[in-house]
């Protein structure tokens, strides 16, 4: 079974960074694309970006939200099965629950992990 871990969240001021990580366990994460997601109370889940197979060209695309454009950058390490996403200037409506997205394209099949909780508050 594929496992999908988050790490990285917390608690952050206004205007700081985090770095998530999402790490698959999988021999052929190459084939995998990968996306991060977002929750917050009270909210439907939200995409923030996707990322291709490397294969594809590890295609960065991001979600409609305007404030994390410009804020926030997914990419992908192969050799460490790991995904990323880099997250500056974070404001508190940033606040939620993340949560990574594994897609196994030759399959059709999405693994999700538990999810990490970001807290941007001074």
């Amino acid at each position: 079974q594929v496992q999908v871990v988050e790490s990285g969240g917390g608690l952050v001021q206004p205007g700081g960074s985090l770095r998530l990580s999402c790490e698959v366990s999988t021999t052929i994460f190459s084939l995998y694309a990968m996306g991060w997601y977002r929750q917050a109370p009270g909210k439907e889940r939200e995409l923030i970006a996707t990322i291709s197979t490397s294969i594809s060209g590890g295609v960065a695309r991001y979600g409609d939200s305007d404030s994390v454009k410009d804020r926030f950058t997914i990419a992908r390490d192969d050799a460490k099965n790991t995904v990323y996403l880099q997250m500056n200037n974070l404001k508190p409506e940033d606040t939620a629950v993340y949560y990574c997205n594994a897609h196994f394209t030759v399959r059709n099949q999405d693994f999700w992990g538990q999810g990490t909780q970001v807290i941007v508050s001074s």
